[in-house]
């Protein structure tokens, strides 16, 4: 926070009431409006910027830096990751990759339901934990899409599946990063243990969630079985996980997990009656093994990478100190205290790229200047979605740097007892923003950690409220639409995606609401 007082009114209802104008405003614009991603992302950019000027008395100079640095980090590392995740994935298929590996999850079923159990939920969560930032939901909506499903539906069913797993994306940072912020008896394993007594009933529930929203009670009825394997599987894995080892690897193990233990069972059950989105089953050419390993190799590749940046001693490289620190580009934005940094080599989208490298280096059936074409097309395809990340980074920004957020937090913290009761929605607002569990965290985190202080609640259970809110957020934050709806090649429709979750978010963040209040008549 760049400003003197968080309360220019004296008020801080009123304060806090002018400080939600950039969360209410966007919704508005991507519901009722019906505006465009892009237009209602730069049209809060800017009255965000006013507001913070005028009323909240943000300097030009640290104001300007605001965005700046929110336009540098939409760019790098997000938009770096999100490029080269892409680029990976058409590197698969033009090389005719995915082709069979489509076909590998196709010959475990032609039920697309239980194709959505495989991917939607099992293969996403696995690629939350390994690397998060929007990669999940870009490519298993794609691989979706490959499969007969309509382009926002599958965006729909990604993003509501992204809820069981959220909490613990990129190598469980969101959680973990929790435990350098010094908070008084608040650490990242205490919380991640504290999640346990929340997500495993979100997560039992949401393959059933998916199921009806495909075929409803009768699907339910008809794949419960596997709606079982999954669901136990996944929350009881997760759940020991979380107590006993912590967040690093709470949805990479259980992910894994349950897709091998789902294909088992479905090597031992089937359903009476499959069901054809298209009423014809999807064709596919049979493989060897050894093809489907191949074909799965990028996906391998981008794991393998991804584990490496992410371990602490690989991080400490490009730290202050570290050997690659010059790497690590970092200067204040002229006019302002602002400091903007670039991680060249640390950055996850470096990971990506070397996945992407290595695959074409070991793969005869594409040349470079395929691979090349196909970079250049990613980077035209997703200039406005891009440009549309920037932009709200800019707006978390201003309101970080504005003060906006802090009214936000201690506004909702005056309410006492029942901030419990609150506490999610103050998650969810964070998440709204930013579009991130891991920067939701970097800004509420401490304010609820405070409250709890303040009125007696367990500390560490409103933090991991705070991280459940946030997740129920995912599913409707405008970074992770306009993510989705480039990814099947819709952009543009932001606002028919936003209203198709919408409702599921706000359903999921209601009964994390009234669970935390339970909570935390036990938990003081």
């Amino acid at each position: 926070m760049l400003v003197q007082t968080f309360d220019p009114f004296n008020n801080l209802a009123l304060s806090a009431l002018v400080a939600a104008i950039p969360i209410l405003l966007f919704l508005l614009c991507l519901t009722i409006f019906k505006m465009k991603g892009i237009h209602a992302a730069l049209l809060n950019l800017v009255v965000t910027f006013l507001i913070v000027l005028f009323l909240f008395k943000l300097p030009l100079g640290e104001a300007i830096g605001s965005v700046a640095q929110g336009t540098f980090q939409g760019i790098w590392p997000i938009g770096y990751i999100i490029v080269m995740a892409v680029w990976l994935y058409k590197i698969s298929v033009e090389s005719g990759k995915f082709e069979v590996l489509r076909g590998s999850i196709a010959g475990i079923s032609q039920d697309q339901r239980l194709q959505l159990l495989l991917i939607g939920f099992c293969f996403n969560a696995f690629l939350e934990g390994a690397a998060g930032f929007g990669v999940p939901i870009a490519i298993c909506a794609v691989l979706l899409v490959s499969l007969g499903f309509k382009p926002l539906q599958a965006a729909m069913l990604c993003l509501i599946a992204n809820g069981a797993s959220g909490a613990f994306g990129a190598i469980g940072i969101p959680v973990g990063i929790i435990g350098t912020f010094g908070l008084e008896n608040v650490t990242s394993m205490k919380v991640s243990m504290m999640t346990a007594l929340t997500l495993p009933l979100i997560n039992f529930t949401i393959p059933f969630l998916l199921i009806w929203l495909m075929d409803g009670f009768k699907g339910i009825r008809e794949v419960l079985p596997a709606i079982l394997v999954t669901s136990t599987t996944y929350t009881v894995s997760q759940a020991m996980m979380t107590v006993f080892v912590g967040p690093e690897l709470a949805d990479i193990i259980p992910s894994l997990l349950t897709m091998g233990v789902l294909a088992l069972f479905l090597k031992k059950w089937q359903p009476t009656h499959p069901f054809l989105l298209n009423g014809k089953e999807v064709e596919f050419e049979k493989h060897s093994m050894g093809d489907i390993i191949k074909a799965w190799s990028p996906f391998y590749l981008l794991t393998l990478f991804v584990l490496i940046w992410s371990f602490p001693a690989f991080k400490g490289l490009f730290s202050q100190g570290g050997i690659f620190e010059a790497t690590v580009l970092k200067f204040i934005f002229p006019g302002s205290s602002i400091t903007i940094g670039i991680d060249i080599i640390g950055a996850t989208g470096t990971a990506i790229l070397l996945a992407a490298l290595t695959t074409i280096a070991t793969t005869k059936s594409i040349r470079v200047s395929e691979s090349l074409a196909l970079l250049k097309k990613t980077i035209l395809e997703f200039r406005i979605p891009i440009i549309m990340i920037c932009a709200i980074i800019g707006i978390a920004k201003l309101m970080a740097y504005g003060g906006l957020t802090n009214v936000l937090g201690e506004g909702v913290a005056t309410t006492g007892q029942i901030f419990p009761l609150l506490s999610p929605l103050l998650g969810w607002i964070g998440v709204f923003m930013t579009g991130s569990v891991v920067n939701n965290n970097t800004l509420f985190a401490p304010i609820q950690a405070t409250a709890g202080n303040i009125i007696g609640t367990n500390s560490s259970l409103l933090v991991s409220a705070n991280t459940a809110g946030g997740v129920m957020a995912k599913l409707v934050s405008p970074q992770s639409i306009v993510i989705a709806t480039a990814a099947v090649g819709e952009t543009g429709k932001e606002s028919a995606l936003t209203k198709m979750t919408l409702k599921y978010s706000f359903g999921l963040l209601a009964f994390v609401c009234v669970w935390t209040f339970i909570l935390s008549l036990f938990f003081k």
